[in-house]
């Protein structure tokens, strides 16, 4: 008979120590600063003015919480003017802005070549300055008497606009249409640069092969370049819009009395009346408007992968 042999003993098969749970809550301990400055000075004053905004009483005698949620539908009721119009007027600057955004970010993109960086330091030039200054210079601009509302009157257009509503007579200043080239400069910057980085990230093979399917320039522009480029287009129109639609600067310095805006009430109301629970329920009003109309905006653009 054969002897029997005993197989050798199988080697110990060496084991992964489990991660230690101190490196599991690193990212949380990175991200623990920025909760607690969105926790401060974000999500602590929201509740504040939402309270703010249910009280009554005044100044003299102190505002308590009462629940009086009649204070947002009268602010709604009263001021429905003002809402209407910073809506037209922001959507107006957003339009304005994409029409003379777009084709710059397009020669930014593909046509500037070694003059990318020139152009893009002048897209953000304003930037350097103060928001009021670049406001206060529109004053001059477009001031009585001036070369811009001389070559419109020797042009004619501002009959066409005067009777559109927009100008009064042959005055620029204090009408709709200041107050909108106004928000248009100011915010055109916002619109330029998410353009920008939507269309450089378009592989330039693409509109190769568009012309080699003896596609057009502007059948190659509708069926590739637009299409590849709306997440720029949804962001930018966000980051112009919102920010528009609430501006008050622009309208008090260049605008009148019957062009304000509901960041001119929220700003009198805070400062002026000392009306705080008005001030407050409007400025909530404005941001559950803007979220209704921003979230219908993206669902309907159909893109979520904004840049």
């Amino acid at each position: 008979m054969a002897a029997v042999t005993e197989a050798p003993p199988l080697a110990p098969v060496p084991t992964e120590k489990p991660p230690r749970k101190r490196g599991r809550l690193v990212p949380y301990w990175l991200l623990l600063p920025g909760i607690l400055w969105l926790l401060v000075f974000f999500a602590l004053p929201m509740i504040y003015q939402a309270s703010t905004s249910v009280q009554t009483g005044s100044l003299e005698e102190g505002f308590k919480v009462t629940w009086h949620f009649q204070t947002y539908w009268d602010a709604l009721v009263d001021y429905w003017p003002q809402f209407l119009r910073s809506v037209l007027y922001a959507g107006s600057a957003t339009i304005l802005c994409l029409l003379l955004g777009y084709p710059l970010a397009y020669l930014i993109a593909f046509r500037a070549g070694r003059w990318r960086n020139v152009v893009l330091i002048l897209v953000i030039a304003p930037f350097f300055t103060s928001f009021l200054i670049r406001t206060l210079a529109w004053k001059t601009i477009l001031a009585d008497g001036g070369p811009v509302v001389g070559a419109l009157n020797t042009l004619h257009v501002l009959d066409v606009t005067s009777w559109l509503g927009f100008t009064s007579g042959d005055r620029v200043l204090a009408t709709p249409l200041a107050v909108v080239c106004g928000l248009t400069y100011n915010f055109l910057p916002f619109m330029i640069l998410p353009l920008y980085t939507s269309l450089e990230r378009i592989d330039g093979r693409l509109h190769e092969a568009a012309g080699d399917l003896y596609a057009k320039s502007f059948t190659t522009f509708r069926k590739v370049t637009f299409p590849l480029s709306m997440p720029g287009v949804v962001s930018g129109t966000l980051l112009t819009f919102i920010p528009a639609s609430g501006d008050y600067v622009n309208a008090d310095l260049l605008g009148s009395t019957d062009t304000r805006m509901v960041g001119n009430v929220i700003q009198t109301q805070f400062l002026r009346i000392l009306d705080y629970p008005t001030a407050a329920a409007l400025s909530f009003i404005l941001m559950a408007a803007i979220l209704i109309m921003v979230t219908l905006y993206i669902r309907k653009s159909g893109t979520e992968d904004l840049v």
